[in-house]
């Protein structure tokens, strides 16, 4: 674990294989380390990682493999269960992924002796964004190339399922009216629903296309971002992955799966990026929870991006 500055990146954290999936966990979890999952080809890493930014003892980044999961495919997709807790007796790490095999599988483990997985199948095709509903961890929200969003029990049973016009490329659940969900579509529209009256209450259009994925602004949910063609559109409903601590912050990534790819991170009061990286074979990216850095996944490493508010 070392500072690499040939990459541009302040700190990164050796792997075993490519990181398909990065995340950090964005739910206060009682302990003052910060949990993170990444994603291989048949394995899930949980762990935590504390940075000299918030600890004073620590110089650059302290990280720690908490548990190692068999995936026996690859992985797509990780959320985070806002039920996770270290500060419990025994811990409690609950989270889903989305595979290859276009499956969603549901993880719960005490780190311990209890570390189960349930299988959640019905999309047909990939799956290409899920994640918990952030208030109580009690659903599972989904988008997939097969057209479709699908709301989960976590025991596996559909309580919702609404037919898209293409496929299904982001979904995020309102941070505090969980009622609402928000979707965005291959075809650049992004619609908002109403869980309760299981209907569309709202839309969004991009003149670009395609629309590759979107993300609410969960610091001032008016706002909504999404990277479309070769564009970053952002609109404002009063009038990519955003920051969890700003408002204004936000960073990008090129297409995974190329040799190198670039990373920036952009400033509303700033015309240009400011910060821009090279990322070998970047995939996956993430925000942390309260300090203005990312982590992106590439082979064998982790790489972290540390800004400015």
């Amino acid at each position: 674990m070392k500072q690499d500055a040939s990459r541009n990146a302040a700190y990164t954290v050796d792997c075993e294989d490519y990181v398909h999936v990065v995340e950090f966990n964005p739910f206060e979890t009682g302990d003052s380390g910060n949990l993170i999952a990444y994603g291989g080809n048949n394995y899930v890493v949980i762990g935590t990682c504390t940075f000299q930014e918030e600890e004073a003892d620590v110089e650059g980044i302290q990280y720690k493999t908490l548990r190692t999961f068999h995936h026996g495919v690859r992985v797509d997709g990780i959320a985070w269960s806002p039920e996770t807790r270290l500060d419990s007796l025994p811990p409690i790490i609950k989270f889903c992924t989305s595979a290859a095999d276009l499956k969603i599988r549901l993880f719960t483990s005490d780190l311990q002796d209890k570390n189960e997985y349930k299988v959640l199948e019905g999309h047909s095709d990939f799956i290409n964004g899920l994640v918990f509903d952030p208030k109580g961890g009690q659903g599972i929200a989904s988008v997939s190339d097969d057209h479709t969003c699908r709301i989960w029990t976590l025991e596996g049973v559909q309580t919702s399922h609404f037919v898209l016009h293409s496929p299904g490329m982001s979904v995020c659940w309102h941070p505090e009216e969980t009622y609402k969900l928000m979707v965005a579509e291959k075809n650049g529209t992004i619609r908002f629903y109403d869980l309760m009256v299981q209907q569309a209450i709202l839309s969004l259009e991009s003149e670009q296309v395609p629309l590759m994925s979107a993300h609410w602004c969960l610091k001032n949910t008016f706002k909504v971002g999404a990277v479309a063609g070769n564009d970053w559109l952002i609109w404002d409903i009063t009038r990519s992955r955003w920051s969890t601590i700003s408002e204004n912050l936000f960073a990008t990534t090129g297409y995974p799966g190329k040799m190198a790819s670039q990373f920036q991170i952009h400033h509303l009061g700033h015309p240009q990026p400011i910060l821009v990286g090279s990322v070998p074979v970047g995939s996956g990216l993430s925000w942390h929870r309260t300090l203005p850095l990312c982590v992106i996944g590439g082979d064998h490493k982790l790489l972290f991006w540390v800004t400015e508010v």
